[in-house]
């Protein structure tokens, strides 16, 4: 099973490398939603402090959205789905492969690029280690519970603005407890408690998506 979820993995990887495009324009749509605000809001530093978490943690959230559509629709397209579906492996393996290689190439360059985004806000640099941190547990489970959303709305019309309505208010946990930790650290109080959360639901994440989004998939492809 190892070598199935290695050969999903680098097929996935290779293909997001030969469409950077793709991967280009959800590093860049995140670069400029975090850096239009404080051109907008002004030089005050208090108030960049203020919301730069959330600023940064909405602005994964919407990048995170983008690639959603097309995590399983060229695999539905090309006919690579109904044979992922009669192969003797757990479907829910093959799907954690997909949603790894997923968060590899969306995921982790918005955790990779963030805190240098964070300087903006001129972040201290307890805060800019949190938000790293916080990202690094947060993004993976925004692409488990977006996979969900993605297997559900497979081969719909619209498919992109129905993932978005299914996904984006089952990510709000995720937002809530990711900006926390910064804005608490940042304040003092601490953001330990906001991280073990977002840990918790990247564990609950790890053990219910995969499954879910397999059974998702058979059901759209039926």
């Amino acid at each position: 099973m190892f070598e199935t979820f290695r050969t999903i993995l680098k097929r996935d990887l290779t293909l997001a490398m030969r469409r950077r495009t793709d991967l280009m324009t959800t590093l860049f749509f995140f670069v400029i939603v975090v850096s239009l605000f404080p051109l907008g809001i002004g030089p005050e530093m208090n108030t960049l402090r203020l919301i730069a978490p959330g600023v940064v943690w909405v602005a994964a959230l919407l990048a995170s959205m983008l690639a959603l559509e097309r995590l399983f629709a060229a695999d539905h397209a090309d006919g690579t789905l109904e044979q992922m579906l009669l192969t003797p492996q757990p479907l829910a393996l093959l799907v954690f492969a997909k949603i790894f290689a997923h968060w590899l190439v969306s995921g982790v360059p918005l955790v990779l690029m963030a805190p240098l985004l964070g300087l903006q806000y001129d972040l201290s640099s307890e805060g800019l280690q949190v938000l790293l941190i916080s990202l690094l547990l947060g993004t993976p489970t925004l692409s488990l519970i977006g996979a969900i959303g993605a297997a559900l709305t497979l081969g719909l019309r619209g498919g992109g603005v129905l993932v978005s309505l299914l996904v984006l208010p089952l990510t709000i946990p995720v937002l809530i407890f990711g900006a926390g930790s910064v804005e608490a650290t940042v304040s003092g109080l601490g953001g330990d408690g906001h991280l073990y959360m977002l840990g918790a639901l990247l564990v609950m994440s790890l053990v219910l998506a995969p499954v879910a989004s397999a059974a998702a998939l058979r059901i759209s492809n039926e």
